[in-house]
């Protein structure tokens, strides 16, 4: 299994000379497996490039995994040029919702007066599901969603495939009224999802003193992504779904962080990077 970052910031792109090295797109990784199964998670505005480059080499089918429906985890959908390609075919996954369809909750981005066209114009034949609560299959790779604590219907996700394990919780907050270090594991948001993962995707976008005025927003402190990391027996973790206003020493002052309070070797903890591939291996 390997990863490839498109986009790992948060809330909002924020390009510019403070953010190169980390990157500035919001929340897009892609997951290449062995087999040729292409997974896309989440269409933030780091979907562009990665369009782009999936032209170059189309799979017969691609699955786009959205863990919520919050406009910097969709809004690179209408500049992700395989939709505007009749020969794309596309399956969108995404969160439950008991109000509406999950393409109905997409047309409310892709249309006027927010995009120019509407979903129903889009010439890919696109395939909508909801992702289920538990286990599931997409060929021989087996996944699992769960619901995880985050404004709105939120979904974490679980990918094992090839001999290993990757987990993708961005924009979650575990330690919400919780204390981490004392709560049972089975009672952590979460934990289930990214227990003994070889790699974790996870959310740690404020410093423990930005979170004191954060608290309910949905995201993790440099506290909670540590004692989340350690309570669940992660192999590696990357820090993901960096603040719009943090700077890349700021980045790398919040990965330190992280290693002061979960006390592993420092190759165990990195900073999700625009660009970077990495292989996934137990």
């Amino acid at each position: 299994m390997r990863i490839r970052v498109w986009g790992c910031r948060g809330s909002i792109a924020a390009p510019g000379a403070d953010t190169v090295r980390y990157g500035g797109n919001t929340s897009c990784v892609e997951v290449r497996l062995d087999d040729g199964t292409v997974l896309i998670l989440d269409a933030g505005t780091g979907a562009r490039a990665l369009g782009l480059a999936l032209l170059e080499d189309p799979p017969p089918r691609i699955d786009l995994l959205l863990t919520h429906l919050h406009v910097d985890h969709v809004e690179g959908l209408g500049a992700f040029e395989p939709i505007w390609r009749s020969e794309t075919v596309l399956h969108i996954w995404g969160p439950a919702s008991p109000i509406a369809a999950l393409d109905d909750r997409l047309a409310t981005y892709f249309s006027p007066p927010l995009f120019p066209l509407t979903l129903a114009e889009v010439p890919a034949r696109c395939e909508y599901h909801d992702a289920p609560d538990g286990e599931w299959r997409i060929g021989d790779t087996t996944l699992v969603s769960n619901p995880i604590l985050h404004p709105g219907s939120t979904v974490g996700y679980r990918i094992e495939a090839d001999g290993a394990v990757l987990a993708y919780l961005t924009d979650h907050e575990p330690g919400l009224g919780t204390d981490l270090v004392s709560t049972p594991p089975e009672w952590i948001s979460g934990f289930a999802l990214a227990h003994r993962a070889d790699l974790l995707l996870h959310d740690c976008q404020y410093t423990d003193e930005e979170y004191e005025t954060r608290f309910g927003f949905g995201h993790s402190s440099v506290s909670h992504a540590a004692t989340f990391a350690e309570r669940a027996e992660v192999d590696r973790l990357l820090t993901f779904h960096h603040d719009p206003m943090h700077t890349d020493p700021e980045l790398e002052s919040i990965r330190d962080g992280v290693l002061e309070r979960w006390r592993v070797e420092p190759e165990r903890c990195g900073i999700a990077t625009e660009g970077v591939e990495t292989g996934v291996t137990r």
